[in-house]
């Protein structure tokens, strides 16, 4: 977890090829612009060509189960992006019953699962109230995924602080 451009991705992706196993990058982000299109070819420029690419904007938890494997590891980024995606289906019940399935199929999980997020928390309360719906469901993702893992690092300025567990290296 970190803010935007903190590092996170790139500290993820350190982790992913320290572990020297097969890596699956599951990609969250749903290309809408311009801006983002340029922002998804930045981190497939960033990343090794050999790890295997997955795009997922909505069904996570079916992907992470078809894909986990003990001599694999995952990285899936981001959750925000994958929680923003379900709140712009303005259906409560898929965003829920969603949430629900990731958090259900993490502990069934083999292999090492890693997770970029953003902590959109921290700042000032936003106006509009899908703004604060979605730092509001970000928000309870992250207390309930916190819960169900091992470790949790905060990333600021690209550098790891450890909130649960300890760092990897």
């Amino acid at each position: 977890m970190g803010g935007a451009r903190s590092g996170k991705s790139r500290y993820a992706e350190t982790i992913a090829s320290h572990c020297d196993q097969e890596v699956i990058y599951i990609a969250t982000a749903k290309v809408l612009d311009k801006e983002m299109e340029a922002r998804v070819e930045r981190h497939i420029d960033d990343r090794p060509a050999h790890w295997k690419t997955i795009e997922e904007p909505i069904a996570l938890a079916e992907s992470l189960e078809n894909h986990a494997a003990s001599n694999k590891v995952i990285l899936v980024d981001c959750l925000t992006m994958w929680v923003n995606n379900l709140l712009m289906q303005e259906d409560d019940i898929l965003l829920t019953a969603e949430i629900n399935k990731l958090l259900q199929v993490i502990p069934k999980l083999t292999g090492t699962v890693i997770f970029v997020s953003n902590e959109v928390g921290m700042g000032i309360m936003p106006l509009g109230e899908l703004t604060r719906k979605f730092v509001d469901e970000s928000g309870r993702l992250h207390q309930q995924l916190a819960q169900s893992i091992d470790n949790v690092l905060l990333i600021v300025a690209g550098l790891a602080m450890e909130v649960k567990g300890k760092k990897p290296f």
